[in-house]
């Protein structure tokens, strides 16, 4: 993978898709931040269900402090990791008013130091509340990363660190979500749709899978 092929690979993607987004459903960074928080090896439909009775109820950290434990729990028992989740939310809420008057803090550390969130979830916030160009790995982005060559690893950070190295600027604060959504509807774990893909004739993928029309 060369660096035109790159940059020919985003520049399909931002034609394809010029403001791609997350499919979380927010309206503030905090509810971006505790969406993630619950997305945690979930899927973002079960999140925003679960969202769509939250938060309209506390939307807030104080309002879900108000709620408490076993109240936050009633609300997101649909998700997976529920009990773990919901106390690591708590946790961040109270420090988030403690610490924060309330507010989502913008700056990384800060971000991290806040129960069950760690780097994926801070990248994720810096980049879609606060605009900033960072890239979130999950397992759809280093998938995605690897298979087509833009910018292989053997761990997510050493994915990220290549992708901010090697994605053209114009290109980073977009890159994340194209990588996304490229993993999770074209370039799926067991059966990619090659045959479909927009990019097919860039990427480094050895064991293509051709289309049905062409088998």
């Amino acid at each position: 993978m060369n660096n035109d092929k790159r940059r020919e690979i985003f520049t399909r993607w931002r034609a394809a898709n010029p403001h791609p987004a997350t499919e979380l459903n927010y309206r503030t960074p905090f509810e971006l931040l505790i969406a993630v928080i619950l997305s945690a090896q979930a899927t973002d439909k079960g999140v925003n269900k679960a969202t769509a009775l939250l938060f309209p109820v506390a939307d807030t950290p104080q309002a879900i402090l108000d709620l408490g434990l076993e109240g936050l729990k009633g609300y997101i028992r649909t998700i997976g990791l529920y009990n773990s989740k919901a106390e690591n939310i708590i946790r961040t809420c109270r420090i988030l008013v403690d610490q924060w008057q309330g507010e989502v803090p913008r700056e990384r550390a800060a971000l991290e130091a806040l129960p069950g969130v760690g780097r994926k979830t801070a990248n994720v916030v810096l980049n879609t509340a606060f605009g900033e160009p960072t890239i979130a790995v999950d397992t759809h982005i280093f998938r995605v990363a690897n298979r087509t060559g833009i910018a292989p690893g053997k761990t997510p950070s050493a994915v990220e660190t290549r992708l901010l190295r090697v994605v053209p600027a114009e290109f980073r604060q977009d890159a994340h979500h194209w990588m996304i959504l490229h993993g999770r509807y074209t370039c799926t774990a067991r059966a990619p749709k090659c045959g479909q893909c927009l990019i097919a004739d860039l990427c480094d993928f050895k064991d293509k899978v051709p289309s049905p029309a062409s088998t």
